[in-house]
């Protein structure tokens, strides 16, 4: 091969920001890598693409690379400096000579023949599958080793582009058409109606079509959340993790830009992100909350009166593994967000009026965070109950296959499906009386 250009610079490159984001797990990777290329604005383009892909591989293959340089760097393997230098003679065809030329300081030639030689079969299912210790034995508990092995694999490559077209402005045939002008080619999503897949990366936020409001950035599973809710025009609906308003913007589309949209959320900095959104999206019927938490006392105003409610629950992001690998290597506290969302969803509950509709759904791939916590709600709300996600989809002509669980839930997965992992349950309650 070519050896690479600036190998040293890139090299150092690569491992500064690795370092930045091992060195800083309270704050995302890409927000880490956002602020290191702002004050590094003399780095190229080629570089930035060198850094960056380089980076997010090593997060993503983080275990299987400490493990191989283990016996070489000994304490030092898990460190950036050995994580990056894996990976270049693994996966990018470096020399053990171009290793060293680039400024490595370990012993290169020992590390390619510990590379050469290694059966990966020989190390444990939780570094194959480049899985934290915890998040492995919760998936093999789940799914069994050969499926979480399948499921593993597709969690360690990257996301392709996915796009929801906002149907407020046009549709997918012509938005493909006016993004095919502009040299971007795409193909239509296989389940969602209203989405479009890319699997190049490219500035699609610099097109006209983006500036115009014809398209959102959202992965396909993420899209078909919106479709459980099934918000009709005219009602009034409730998105109560609204976040940065993704699937809000979503649903204001399914109902075409009538009725009423509250957007909810504990954070303002989140909130305040969908302004922009909004205006570009041409949406008028959305308006912001903040909510001191989710018991906020203004929220008995509501109570009773809501057609539909989202709960888009905060979780541990499991699903999102394709898209954000440094998620794995957090820690995170699965008992703590179990009664959070519990509380979240009982909250909610309340505002939905009698025969109207409530969607709990996550991005976690654990049953903890998912099915045991409308388990327990169902068991103590017996004025909800279950509407099955498969028959909603088919009065959308939706046809997913083997996305379904027992229970009744969507459950997609990034090996079955091609979409981030998500989770979401469809809820009616019934009754005339009051609602309490």
């Amino acid at each position: 091969m070519n050896e690479p250009h600036h190998a040293y610079s890139r090299l150092q490159q690569a491992t500064e920001l690795l370092d930045g984001i091992i060195l800083q797990p309270q704050y995302p990777a890409d927000s880490v890598m956002d602020r290191y290329f702002s004050t590094h604005r003399k780095m190229g383009s080629k570089d930035r693409g060198f850094a960056a892909e380089t980076v997010y591989a090593c997060l993503r293959h983080r275990r299987e690379l400490a493990a191989l340089a283990l016996p070489v760097a000994g304490e030092a393997a898990d460190t950036a400096a050995w994580l990056v230098g894996t990976y270049l003679l693994k996966y990018s065809g470096w020399s053990a000579r171009a290793l060293e030329q680039a400024g490595f300081g370990g012993d290169a030639v020992a590390l390619v023949e510990r590379v050469r030689a290694l059966d990966m079969f020989e190390f444990p299912l939780a570094v194959r599958a480049n899985l934290p210790d915890w998040l492995s034995e919760s998936l093999v508990k789940q799914f069994g080793e050969a499926e979480t092995l399948k499921l593993a694999e597709a969690l360690n490559h990257p996301a392709p582009v996915d796009i929801r077209v906002n149907t407020l402005k046009t549709d997918r045939d012509a938005l493909k058409q006016t993004l095919a002008a502009a040299e971007y080619e795409m193909d239509p999503t296989p389940y969602s109606p209203f989405g479009l897949r890319r699997d190049k990366r490219g500035p699609l936020f610099n097109t006209d079509a983006f500036r115009d409001g014809g398209f959102e950035l959202q992965d396909e599973g993420s899209q078909l959340i919106g479709f459980l809710l099934d918000p009709k025009p005219k009602q009034k609906v409730v998105d109560f993790c609204a976040g940065a308003g993704g699937k809000t913007l979503q649903l204001a589309a399914l109902m075409n830009n009538s009725g009423v949209l509250y957007a909810c959320d504990v954070s303002e900095q989140r909130l305040n992100r969908i302004k922009p959104r909004l205006k570009r999206a041409g949406v008028d019927t959305i308006q912001r909350r903040l909510l001191h938490d989710e018991n906020d006392t203004r929220l008995k105003a509501w109570w009773g009166k809501m057609d539909a409610v989202l709960v888009d629950a905060p979780c541990s992001g499991t699903g999102t593994l394709r898209r954000n690998p440094d998620v794995k290597w957090k820690s995170v506290d699965i008992g703590a967000l179990h009664a959070l969302q519990r509380s979240i969803l009982t909250a909610a509950s309340q505002l939905v009026r009698p025969g109207g509709r409530l969607v709990y759904a996550t991005c976690s791939l654990l049953d903890q965070e998912n099915h045991a916590v409308v388990e327990e709600f169902l068991s103590q709300h017996p004025d909800f109950s279950i509407l099955p996600a498969d028959s909603i989809f088919k009065t959308h002509g939706i046809e997913l296959k083997d996305a379904f669980t027992a229970g009744g839930a969507m459950q997609l997965l990034p090996h079955r499906h091609g979409t981030d992992g998500f989770y979401a349950m469809a809820m009616q309650r019934h009754g005339t009386g009051d609602s309490e």
